[in-house]
């Protein structure tokens, strides 16, 4: 009981000081570039209903290990609380044996037993929309499962390309090949584009989902998409859609916006990011580059997925192992930098413990809640509440303003906000001086909680620790703040009489 007191005693002036602090300006009408999203692989998140159990094998990495949509629905909150706005979860369409993952699927308007009922889908959305945040669903039209019973069809026959190998990388190829021998729809037919429309209106009609993340967009042609697009924005004018052009090439990915897709997951952000920071030392110009990159091809490169790790690649905690580093020093330092930058960041479940995994399946590993290191929730939650807190920093313009090779300073503007992010991607203490800050102001260090000012020659000199981050709002300097120190006294002297007090019943006693 005393450390409780004592404890609370200590934090009051911290408290209080960023009560006192100057306010941002309030967020405007929200965007899907605001969002932050947990991406959650549904089979592997959360057993919330032991009797849809069928065939579970925890030990196999290949079969059902248990979750559910039950299960995601009794962590909304863990997920909010971590500052997250929204939620992808993996297709929920019932899929053939084996297909834990969602994408083998044998019926397109049923949900999986595995993960519950419709009702369960239509809840699951319910209660995520009473908490603020919207959802997302995985939706395929590229292929089927193996077994479809389409395949043995007779009036189906040409409901599917002829089957082959997708072998090089013409786009004929990877429109009509059969990725990774999954049966390939042909959705040319007029037949089949009906029942994938038919699908998405259903889904969307039934649940009140907010978007769809679509799989394998390259490997359907740009027609569909297109009329696709149209049909789903007739059923909700503002329905997301977020699709998956798997490239290293930003033009080629940026050439999908013409069908009207909404956003893109960055995977030559993830590709560049994950080489960055899974270890020191790296150049963060790297990331520059990136982003010039985003700016010159899309239309709106602020609401493109940013992310670390996925379901189809390695674990970003097992690329810091493999490169012999700390992982939570790895992530924090990713994060940050992922929070801050430009574009819409999506944290595969698991990232906050954080998971390991290597290649598929392995990287699909069952979430241990009772795992895991607060330092880097912590580190989440805190990220999140600065992001929120300052438009700056989804909404701002984007340049870097110090390149040090490993250590870089970059600067976002917006209106009257002005934000710098400082990334230390080295092995040693660096520093560097910021001249262009307006004489009368001053920097406030929003993660370790420090200040910059003016040293007297109109500079800002700003110094990281290696391997840290610290994201730096520009405001009024408006010298010592009296009411804080005011406070501070009230509340020391409280402390010393509570001690004496203490003391004075122990010698009694």
């Amino acid at each position: 009981m005393k450390k409780r007191v004592l404890t609370t005693l200590v934090m009051i002036p911290f408290l209080l000081f960023y009560a006192f602090g100057a306010e941002a300006a309030e967020k405007e009408e929200g965007s899907w570039q605001d969002e932050l999203m947990y991406f959650i692989m549904v089979d592997r998140f959360n057993n919330g209903d032991a009797s849809n159990d069928y065939n579970v094998n925890p030990e196999d990495p290949k079969a059902y290990h248990g979750g559910d949509l039950e299960g995601i629905i009794e962590k909304l909150d863990y997920i909010k609380d971590m500052g997250f706005t929204s939620i992808w979860i993996t297709p929920i369409m019932e899929n053939e044996p084996k297909g834990y993952h969602g994408y083998w699927i044998s019926d397109f308007k049923e949900v999986e037993e595995h993960f519950g009922t419709m009702e369960d889908a239509k809840r699951l959305v319910d209660e995520a929309h009473k908490r603020d945040m919207k959802v997302v669903f995985d939706f395929v039209v590229n292929h089927t499962g193996y077994q479809h019973e389409w395949l043995t069809d007779p009036s189906k026959e040409d409901w599917f390309h002829e089957e082959s190998r997708m072998v090089g990388n013409s786009q004929e190829q990877l429109e009509k090949g059969w990725l990774a021998g999954l049966p390939d729809l042909n959705t040319e037919n007029p037949q089949v584009k009906e029942y994938l429309f038919d699908a998405a209106e259903y889904w969307i009609t039934e649940t009140g989902v907010d978007g769809f993340r679509l799989d394998t967009v390259k490997h359907v042609p740009k027609e569909f998409w297109s009329e696709f697009s149209d049909h789903v924005k007739s059923i909700d004018p503002d329905f997301f859609l977020m699709g998956e052009v798997w490239s290293e090439d930003p033009r080629y990915i940026a050439g999908y916006e013409e069908v009207g897709i909404d956003s893109f997951v960055d995977y030559p952000f993830f590709e560049t990011a994950t080489q960055v920071f899974k270890q020191p030392g790296q150049s963060v110009a790297e990331l520059r580059k990136v982003w010039q990159r985003n700016e010159a091809f899309y239309d709106d490169p602020h609401s493109l997925g940013t992310f670390l790790d996925n379901h189809d690649n390695k674990r970003f905690t097992r690329l810091a192992n493999e490169a012999k580093q700390n992982p939570i020093t790895r992530w924090k330092l990713a994060l940050t930098y992922m929070y801050t930058a430009p574009g819409m960041p999506i944290v595969y479940y698991g990232s906050e413990v954080p998971l390991d995994g290597g290649e598929d399946p392995d990287n699909r590993r069952i979430m241990n809640f009772k795992a895991g290191d607060e330092e880097l929730k912590q580190h989440i939650e805190q990220l999140a509440a600065i992001r929120k807190k300052f438009p700056v920093l989804t909404q701002g313009s984007f340049e870097q303003v110090i390149d040090d090779g490993p250590f870089g300073v970059f600067k976002r503007t917006y209106k009257d906000e002005v934000a710098y992010i400082a990334i230390n991607n080295s092995k040693e203490t660096k520093s560097a001086v910021l001249g262009e800050v307006v004489e009368g102001e001053q920097l406030r260090g929003l993660i370790h909680d420090s200040i910059v000012r003016d040293n007297g020659k109109g500079e800002y000199e700003i110094g990281l620790d290696r391997e840290t981050a610290d994201v730096y709002i520009v405001e009024e300097d408006t010298g010592l703040n009296w009411i804080f120190f005011g406070v501070l006294a009230l509340v020391m002297g409280s402390f010393v009489a509570f001690v004496i007090l203490v003391s004075r019943k122990n010698k009694k006693s």
